[in-house]
């Protein structure tokens, strides 16, 4: 049976798809084919692909071992952003990535897992920490509560986003100029400093 889109073929018509899943594209046998990353993210949830996922986090973990050939300490490799708020998931990502970075020869204590600073992300490294030794980065970390918390939790890193929060004050109580001593990221980072400054933790700011 011929199908509209045999007759647009037919016609002499450039077939365009604008998809990431081959699958798709294999089907209508497109003549070209755009992408875009939120195209390609839509594929990348497909069970189909995940071979794919692995290949390039496999890269990443390359360039984690080329990054550490030129620097005294740590590299940082990333757990996906959507693990955010589930504890489990992050520690099987993070357990994972330790195991790819072995399996290059880089070991766990030139690794640090960069997590969020969400309650599940700060339980996550708390257990990372001690059950399997894995060392956490701590980031997006905007508020006291949350310092307090990855200091409690024994995270190895955290970095405090001083810019943002100025930024969120400019943003929902403007009129002020917060300047010096009146920058509420600087008075974040002071406090902070106080309450970790006794600890086995680092620090890192993000301007």
């Amino acid at each position: 049976m011929t199908t509209s889109l045999d007759h647009l073929k037919q016609s002499g018509t450039i077939i365009m798809s604008d998809s990431g899943d081959f699958e798709s594209i294999d089907g209508y046998k497109p003549q070209d084919v755009t992408m875009n990353l939120s195209l390609l993210l839509v594929a990348a949830n497909k069970p189909t692909y995940a071979h794919l996922i692995n290949e390039a986090i496999q890269h990443l973990v390359g360039f984690g071992k080329e990054i550490l050939k030129i620097i005294p300490s740590c590299v940082s490799t990333e757990v996906n952003a959507r693990l955010s708020f589930n504890k489990e998931g992050t520690k099987a990502k993070a357990k994972e990535l330790i195991a790819l970075y072995k399996s290059i020869g880089v070991k766990k204590e030139c690794v640090l897992i960069k997590l969020a600073s969400t309650w599940e992300g700060i339980r996550a490294a708390c257990k990372l920490k001690w059950d399997h030794g894995i060392h956490c980065n701590l980031t997006l970390l905007f508020a006291f509560t949350q310092a307090v918390s990855c200091t409690e939790a024994g995270v190895t890193l955290i970095l405090p986003f001083v810019g943002h929060i100025l930024d969120w004050y400019k943003k929902n109580l403007p009129g002020k100029l917060y300047k010096g001593d009146e920058d509420p990221g600087l008075q974040s980072v002071k406090k902070t400093l106080t309450i970790t400054s006794s600890m086995d933790i680092r620090r890192g700011f993000l301007p």
